[in-house]
């Protein structure tokens, strides 16, 4: 049987470690302030993005992995002897994924294996890492795209968001709406559902309020989730991550518990001290 090489990109925000450990190749997305462009996790960090933001009072503009990229990546892999499985980021979402299949026909070959994750951040994570499994596993390609597209409608992934104001800024929410939040203190759970983000229950108050609407949501789907693992994912949010983890481990019946974080497209889209709990429903 061929050597398989797992394929994603940067918003799959999956750990340094978990990508090394499960050998999978990362492809940077682009952030960029005015002329100045960033690959995704390799030039630009959370943390430093956030800098930029305050010091330009502007959000980056967020781009695609173009096809000549993934022409080149997947070329190397094929050269080597390699069937090649990619996932990454929706295609409803980004045209990254569109871009991989461009480059697909660009190398004329069927020994490239494309899987729309209908999914960002982690979501996308918790497919990879069931790809991974079963690669080892020693299925084929073809048998791991099958199983893994099974999958896909079974992710929940949803985040509980601290500040509307990157929605504001990104131009997804109306200035009236965000000045009404901002006074509310809302705080709504996003949930990205059939391959599109959705607006679900909104909390209103302390951040705490959100936590536990996020919570409340998990707890609806604990009787029916996969057992391999868990994300808990977030951006600079590491003491709601502590107070989210503590309320999981009293209850959690999943094997394995990540915790990941949020690289700079996702986070340029929901903010620092977004958080989310990610995790695979079974049938």
């Amino acid at each position: 049987m061929k050597k398989i090489k797992l394929i994603s990109d940067s918003t799959c925000d999956l750990s340094d470690e978990l990508i090394a450990q499960h050998d999978i190749e990362i492809v940077p997305l682009y952030v960029s302030f005015d002329e100045e462009a960033y690959k995704d996790g390799i030039d630009l960090s959370t943390e430093k993005m956030y800098a930029l933001i305050k010091e330009k009072n502007t959000l980056p503009k967020t781009a695609a992995v173009a096809p000549g990229e993934f022409e080149m990546i997947f070329k190397k892999y094929l050269d080597l002897g390699y069937d090649v499985v990619y996932m990454g980021i929706g295609s409803k979402f980004s045209g990254t994924f569109q871009s991989a299949h461009l480059a697909k026909s660009m190398l004329d070959t069927e020994d490239v294996y494309l899987i729309d994750s209908a999914n960002l951040s982690s979501g996308t994570g918790l497919l990879l890492l069931k790809a991974a499994k079963f690669r080892d596993a020693g299925f084929s390609a073809l048998e791991i795209k099958e199983k893994v597209e099974a999958l896909v409608p079974r992710v929940r992934s949803q985040f509980v968001i601290d500040t509307l104001d990157y929605l504001y800024k990104g131009g997804r929410l109306n200035a009236l709406s965000a000045l009404m939040g901002k006074m509310l203190r809302v705080h709504p759970l996003i949930m990205v559902r059939d391959g599109q983000m959705h607006v679900g229950k909104k909390a209103m108050g302390p951040m705490r309020k959100g936590l536990h609407v996020l919570l409340d949501q998990y707890k609806k789907d604990q009787e029916n989730m996969d057992e391999d693992f868990l994300m808990i994912t977030h951006s600079m949010a590491d003491n709601h991550y502590q107070y989210v983890r503590s309320k999981l481990e009293e209850s959690s019946a999943v094997k394995t518990m990540y915790e990941t974080h949020a690289g700079c497209v996702i986070s340029t889209h929901c903010g620092a001290g977004t958080i989310g709990i990610l995790y695979i429903v079974k049938e």
